[in-house]
């Protein structure tokens, strides 16, 4: 009886702290909302509607910390991937970022990145076990922030980073950025392991409350 008892209080256990982890991942993905609705208020900083419409692939990195304008060591984020058919965002992907920097700049805190993937084989790299990207950066003209466009392997699948301070970057060089799949983190938000392909791409699961609501707002600021 008293293994029995001492079994049932760690399963009682580790659900209450599997529903913290869910909970808090939820929490993270609304905080990552209000960023970007933030964001997309400023003039100077938002993402352009036309640009938005044409992504394939939105990245939304938070918490990052380092000593130029743009760096992220430590990050962690979300993804979402736009159905090539029926044009619907998929439910999110956790991922967690390594260090990289754009260009030398004298900088602080870094609070907030959008990275957007602008082809389908953009995309499809979120789906490696380590998503690299690099390049050359460029300002884009018209654009109502100044701006930047690096390239992932190849010139063809675009990527373009969007600061929350500085709006899209111009005239500098990405450098060495990768992105990583946070197993755990997907493990705990959808009950059961779950790879980045089949969040984003295998329909396996459904987006959730607070990934809905991520999807609104992109699609709010993506109207014409």
């Amino acid at each position: 009886m008293k293994t029995i008892l001492t079994g049932l209080f760690c399963l009682a256990f580790a659900g209450a702290a599997f529903a913290t982890d869910k909970s808090e991942l939820d929490f993270r993905i609304r905080k990552l909302t209000a960023k970007f609705e933030e964001m997309q208020q400023k003039p100077d900083k938002r993402i352009p509607a036309s640009t938005l419409r044409k992504a394939q692939g939105i990245v939304l990195l938070d918490r990052t910390k380092a000593g130029f304008l743009f760096a992220f060591e430590g990050g962690s984020g979300v993804a979402l991937v736009k159905d090539a058919k029926s044009k619907r965002w998929s439910p999110a992907a956790f991922y967690s970022a390594n260090e990289a920097s754009l260009g030398f700049q004298v900088g602080g805190q870094q609070s907030f990145v959008v990275i957007l993937l602008m082809s389908k084989e953009a995309t499809h790299l979120l789906t490696d076990n380590e998503f690299e990207f690099g390049g050359e950066a460029r300002g884009t003209a018209g654009d109502s922030s100044a701006g930047a466009e690096a390239t992932v392997k190849s010139p063809d699948r675009s990527v373009l980073v969007y600061d929350e301070r500085s709006g899209l970057f111009g005239g500098a060089a990405v450098k060495g950025g990768a992105l990583t799949p946070d197993e755990d983190a997907n493990a705990a938000y959808y009950d059961h392991f779950v790879t980045p392909n089949e969040i984003l791409f295998g329909h396996k699961v459904k987006p959730t409350a607070a990934a809905d609501e991520l999807i609104r707002r992109v699609a709010k600021y993506s109207a014409k």
